[in-house]
């Protein structure tokens, strides 16, 4: 029996109207007959199993948790939290399940040695593709309300760190546990499952007793649990100081978190397997990580812009510089999802899983990751997105990029950048005469420029840089803005601009551009001459909302902005422009402009369909059209007052 269907059954009649009424589906429902508001709901997307609990009182919960085989003791909370945890484990063990059925019906090879090969292909680990750009990825979602259910009242910000040190803990601590079994079927052959070498050797990180996931849980319930977390996290850090030292939270036993809530977060998270090896083929945490950082970026709102930059926009980033080989370079980078893109589009293109094109035969198979993050607790946050994707993070460093610059010597052959907007106090008197303002001085009241101007000093001479700024950038004059942005495009440094829809981001909902410059823009290799062009494009009709403060640019949206790059950027790619849409600009045109580079000004207007049809026979059809509208709208408004009163709420109760 599925969750919501034992969540129907335990409804009585009361309780069904309640939910129906709540959730505005009384429309065409016999509200006298139990079955029909049980199918009512039963079919609709909305009544959703986490939706009809919050409507059950705690007893009936209870009564849904011994249907379904949960231990039924605790708040309602946690049994919740449970309850859509089991709910989320028994899909992925459905899924994994139709998947082995699949691979059995598939018949042996008849070849010994293409068997043998088989075998050895599927002992190796695979590259794991991107997930989508859309919101949810499988059971994300429910995971994610199981654990803010047990968030209570507990600030967004807070209980963000306390989530992902625990997942981060689990996953490590899977892929612990499957190398130590592996160990000890080996100890005839020596192998010695307590000797740290064997782990380090395979990449595992190395996990004491002390902080093992066993021994957690069964700890789970003692009011020691803090403490024991935080014990567990500082001797993971003791014993990997490479890759971790000082970048897990260490702050469970603090008084203000509550040690309840924490074991049960403990008790969900560990029905989840999201480190042994066929959850790191499929990024399972990978696709979990980056799901809870998205959703505590919409829960902070403003404060969420400061660690996670929209995955639609990294990716459109990524795929319009393919970063194929060298050095990637992020002095703002957040919680890294510019890189860990950048290592998801080379292995998606290394296998020709990307967006068509394969990478090029003298590629190599990866990237030097560089980067720089301010905030001490969002570049932990760095940190360990790039631990559990096993990318090599030790050049992420901690400091202010301006003033105290960590990698001064660096010229990067990328740059991904997603920089704060605008920012008005950012030092600008103690760098009045620094080396990289080499275009103009930037205004001390924005850092806008100053974040362009040292992007452009760690470009490669072949390097190229794709980045986020605020719409302003393109357009203003204000304390010698203007000036920077004319010096720039006559070094023939502007490749590239962007126009960008509104609310693609979880910090702002005004629209924002992408700038892209390129140190080398003769010909060179695969790219032709572009000195004295530049591309604009104006996407902002592109992407669909998500909900009813967010957009998302598609595949099929980036698919068409980067062709279009690419195409203009290629000896034989075939541009052409798209009124509305493209334009392939000179110097002239932009000095026309006053080196204003908003898109608009330059792509022209869409062509519109003709309007062949006679003035009379429109104002005819709009009028009944409009008729028609407003019977409609009585008769909606009479079956509304209907409803109404089937629910007690008639005229004679006013």
């Amino acid at each position: 029996m599925k969750l919501k269907h034992a969540i129907l059954e335990v409804m009585n009649r009361d309780l069904l109207r309640h939910a129906i009424a709540q959730l505005g589906m009384a429309d065409g429902v016999d509200m006298r007959r139990t079955e029909a508001m049980r199918s009512r709901l039963s079919r609709a997307h909305r009544a959703s199993p986490e939706v009809l609990m919050r409507m059950l009182p705690v007893a009936l919960v209870r009564r849904v948790c011994d249907v379904r085989g949960v231990p039924a003791t605790g708040r309602k909370a946690a049994l919740v939290a449970a309850l859509l945890a089991g709910e989320a484990n028994r899909r992925g063990n459905a899924g994994r399940k139709r998947s082995a059925n699949v691979a059995a019906k598939t018949p042996a090879a008849s070849n010994p040695r293409k068997a043998s090969a088989d075998r050895a292909a599927k002992r190796r680990p695979k590259p794991s593709a991107p997930p989508r750009n859309g919101a949810t990825t499988g059971f994300e979602t429910e995971l994610w309300a199981a654990a803010n259910a047990l968030r209570g009242n507990m600030d967004a910000a807070e209980y963000k760190h306390v989530v992902l040190g625990v997942i981060f803990l689990k996953y490590i601590s899977d892929a612990f546990s499957e190398r130590h079994a592996q160990l000890e079927a080996e100890r005839a052959e020596g192998a010695d499952p307590e000797d740290r070498d064997f782990y380090i050797g395979e990449n595992v990180f190395w996990v004491p007793p002390e902080a093992r996931w066993a021994h957690l849980q069964a700890r789970a319930k003692q009011p020691s649990i803090g403490s024991d977390v935080d014990a567990a996290m500082a001797a993971i850090e003791r014993d990997n100081p490479d890759a971790l030292r000082d970048v897990l939270p260490k702050d469970y036993a603090r008084p203000a978190l509550d040690k309840r809530r924490l074991g049960e977060l403990i008790d969900l998270v560990g029905n989840i397997k999201v480190g042994d090896a066929d959850a790191r083929s499929r990024d399972v945490l990978g696709r979990v990580y980056e799901y809870f950082l998205a959703q505590f970026a919409s829960a902070e709102g403003k404060r969420g812009g400061e660690f996670y930059t929209a995955r639609c926009v990294v990716k459109l980033l990524v795929e319009m510089l393919e970063p194929y080989q060298g050095f990637v370079y992020d002095p703002c980078c957040g919680s890294s999802g510019m890189f860990v893109q950048s290592v998801a589009f080379i292995n998606a293109h290394a296998t020709g899983n990307g967006n068509g094109r394969k990478r090029p035969r003298s590629a190599s198979a990866g990237v030097l990751i560089y980067g720089q993050e301010s905030n001490h607790t969002t570049w932990r946050l760095a940190k360990m997105n790039l631990a559990i994707r096993g990318i090599d993070g030790e050049k992420i460093a901690e400091g202010d990029t301006f003033h105290n610059d960590r990698h001064p010597d660096l010229k990067a052959n990328f740059i991904l950048a997603n920089p704060p907007f605008n920012v008005s106090n950012w030092g600008a008197d103690r760098l009045a005469d620094d080396k990289r303002w080499a275009y103009g001085t930037p205004p001390k009241g924005n850092a806008n420029f100053a974040w362009v101007q040292h992007m452009v000093h760690h470009l490669a001479p072949t390097g190229v840089a794709g980045f986020v700024l605020a719409n302003g950038s393109m357009s203003s004059q204000a304390s010698g803005e203007g000036t920077i942005r004319k010096n720039l495009v006559e070094a023939n440094l502007v490749d590239c601009m962007i126009a960008l829809p509104g609310q693609l981001f979880y910090s702002t909902q005004i629209p924002v551009c992408l700038w892209f410059l390129a140190r080398n823009r003769g010909a060179n290799g695969p790219f032709r001459d572009r000195r004295g062009q530049v591309l604009f494009i104006d996407a902002r009709a592109e992407g669909h909302m998500v909900d009813r403060t967010h957009r998302e640019l598609t595949d099929e949206d980036i698919a068409r902005i980067t062709g279009t790059y690419h195409a203009w950027r290629n000896k034989r790619g075939g541009y052409e422009d798209v009124p509305g849409f493209c334009k392939s600009a000179t110097l002239d045109d932009i000095r026309a402009h006053d080196h204003i580079l908003t898109p608009g000004r330059y792509v022209g207007v869409a062509p519109q369909p003709e309007d062949d049809e006679p003035f009379h026979a429109k104002m005819t059809r709009l009028a009944a059209e409009w008729r028609a509208q407003q019977k409609e709208a009585r008769r909606l408004d009479r079956r509304i007052a209907k409803n109404l009163a089937a629910l007690g709420f008639g005229p004679d109760k006013e």
